[in-house]
Formats: C-alpha cells, structure tokens, sequence
C-alpha cells in the first residue's frame, strides 16, 4: 500500500525550470514573435518587460506545471508572477536570490 503525501510539497512539487517554454504576444521590434527559451529564462524575461507588455504576455510551458494543486499549461499576468515568486524563492534548486 502507499501512502498519500500532502501539503504545500505535494501542491506545488518541484518545477523543471530548464524545460522549453515560448514567452508570447510581446511586441518585439516590428513583429510579434514568440521568444523560446527555458522556463526560467522566459519568467526572468518577463521580469524585464515594462508593465504594458508584462500584461498582455503569455507564458508556455512545455509541459504543465503544477502549482498550489492545480495543473497550468498557459501563463499570463499574476500567474507569471507566481512563478517569477516561485523562482526568486529559490524553488529552481538553488538558494533564493533577491529581486
């Protein structure tokens, strides 16, 4: 038999933070090209945009990412913010680093 296992672990497990991620509908230039990159250059390259564009960004992963219990395929506005939290919070493996 195994056993369950339950709390804020179990919400939010570890993220893969080097998987394929598209940072998309950011005016780039004179086009609107979706930026490819890992999951945690997308989030540090949404954290560079100026508000405008930080909330009309979209964030795919290329996989789902579990956080707080629920599965999320696509990111946008607070959500990436979360994850900008998760990641400055030191949730990629690596002690937290100040924002």
């Amino acid at each position: 038999m195994t056993e369950a296992t339950w709390g804020d672990a179990a919400m939010t497990p570890e993220i893969n933070w080097r998987m394929s991620a598209s940072l998309e509908s950011v005016h780039r230039g004179d086009s609107d090209i979706a930026e490819v990159t890992s999951l945690r250059g997308a989030v540090r390259a949404w954290q560079q945009l100026d508000p405008g564009h930080q909330a009309g960004a979209t964030l795919r992963p290329e996989h789902p990412v579990q956080i707080d219990g629920v599965s999320t395929t696509s990111f946008s506005g607070s959500a990436i913010a979360k994850l900008v939290d998760l990641l400055n919070d030191g949730h990629d493996g690596s002690a937290p680093v100040a924002a």
